[in-house]
C-alpha cells in the first residue's frame, strides 16, 4: 500500500494531566493523543485517519516509571516504553509474564518508542502485552474531566481496535497486585518470524500451587490472537484450580483452551491450526510457569 507523507495537523504538548484533558474537550473529535506514535503515524500517512490536531502527551508529568511495593503491587506509567519494561528487574523477577511479552515485540528500535499505554489503548486482538497483564489481574487507571475510575484490563478491551476508555479519558497507570506465594507465570507466543511479528497465538499463565506443591490452588490463564479482543481461559481455570498439578493436568488444560478460543481463518494461520496451537501453548506455558516456581 502506498503510503503518503504525514497530513497537516496542529501539535500541542500539554505539561499536566488537566491540561491534556482540557484540550481533549476543546478539540474532541478532530484530535488524537499521541504517545510513542509507533502505531498511529502509520495510521496518519496510510490516511486511515485524518485529525487536525495531535495532543503529545511526551510531556506529561507523572504518566512515566516503574514502582513495586510488596503490598502496593506494581504500578507502571502509561507512557512506560516496553524497551524500559523489558530492562525491569523487579519485571523479569516478579512479573515474568509481562517481561516474557515484551522482550519478544517489534525491533528494538520499537521497544525504545512504543508505550505500554498506547499497546493497550490500540486494542489490537494480537497485542502481546494484554494477555500476560490479563493473567497477572491488572486494571487501568484513567483521567477523565469527572475524575479518575479504574478498570480491570479484562474488562477494558470491547472489540478489535476498540476499548473502553472515553474520547475525553487518559490511561494514566497499569496497576498489577503485588505477588503471591508459590507463584509463577509465563507468557508464549507462536510467530511465523522468530521476531519482529505479530502473534497467531499468544498464552499467558499464572499458576499457585499449595505448600507441597502437588496441588493448584489458583490459577489464570489469558489468551491472545484468538479472539476478537484478549479472553480469559475461564474453563480452563476451573478445569485446575483445587486438582492435583502434574504435566496430565497442563494437557488436560490446553485442550479445554484449544476448545474455548474462537479464532478466524486468515492470510496468516487456519482457524483449526490457532486453535490447535493454543492448546500446545498453554501446556508449555503452564509447564513454564511451574518450573519457575520449583526453581
Amino acid at each position: 500500500m502506498f503510503i503518503r507523507r504525514l497530513p497537516p495537523f496542529d501539535y500541542h504538548m500539554p505539561v499536566t494531566v488537566p491540561d491534556a484533558l482540557a484540550l481533549m474537550g476543546r478539540y474532541g473529535s478532530k484530535a488524537r493523543l499521541i504517545a510513542g506514535g509507533t502505531d498511529l503515524l502509520l495510521a496518519l500517512k496510510k490516511r486511515e485517519i485524518v485529525p487536525g490536531h495531535l495532543i503529545s502527551l511526551a510531556g506529561v508529568k507523572g504518566l512515566k516509571g516503574i514502582d513495586f511495593g510488596e503490598k502496593e503491587g506494581l504500578r507502571i506509567g502509561s507512557l512506560t516504553t516496553l524497551a524500559e519494561i523489558e530492562s525491569s528487574g523487579v519485571v523479569k523477577r516478579t512479573y515474568a509474564p509481562l517481561w516474557d511479552a515484551v522482550r519478544v515485540m517489534a525491533s528494538a528500535q520499537v521497544r525504545n518508542l512504543a508505550t505500554l499505554g498506547g499497546n493497550l489503548c490500540s486494542a489490537i486482538p494480537s497485542a502481546d502485552t494484554a494477555p500476560p497483564l490479563i493473567a497477572l489481574d491488572a486494571s487501568v487507571r484513567l483521567a477523565g474531566p469527572t475524575g479518575e475510575r479504574t478498570v480491570k484490563l479484562e474488562e477494558f478491551f470491547t472489540g478489535p481496535k476498540q476499548c473502553c476508555c472515553g474520547t475525553e479519558e487518559i490511561v494514566t497507570d497499569i496497576l498489577v497486585p503485588g505477588p503471591q506465594a508459590r507463584s509463577g507465570g509465563a507468557y508464549l507466543k507462536l510467530m511465523r518470524r522468530h521476531a519482529m511479528d505479530l502473534a497467531l497465538v499468544g498464552v499467558a499463565a499464572c499458576i499457585t500451587l499449595d505448600a507441597s506443591g502437588s496441588i493448584c490452588t489458583a490459577a489464570r490463564i489469558a489468551l491472545g490472537a484468538v479472539a476478537p479482543t484478549p479472553i480469559r481461559g475461564s474453563e480452563v481455570e476451573e478445569r485446575l484450580v483445587g486438582k492435583p498439578w502434574d504435566e496430565a493436568a497442563a494437557a488436560d488444560a490446553g485442550c479445554v483452551a484449544g476448545a474455548q478460543c474462537r479464532p478466524i481463518t486468515d492470510v496468516r494461520a487456519s482457524l483449526e491450526y490457532r486453535c490447535s496451537m493454543v492448546g500446545v501453548l498453554t501446556k508449555r506455558a503452564l509447564m513454564e510457569a511451574v518450573k519457575r516456581i520449583k526453581d
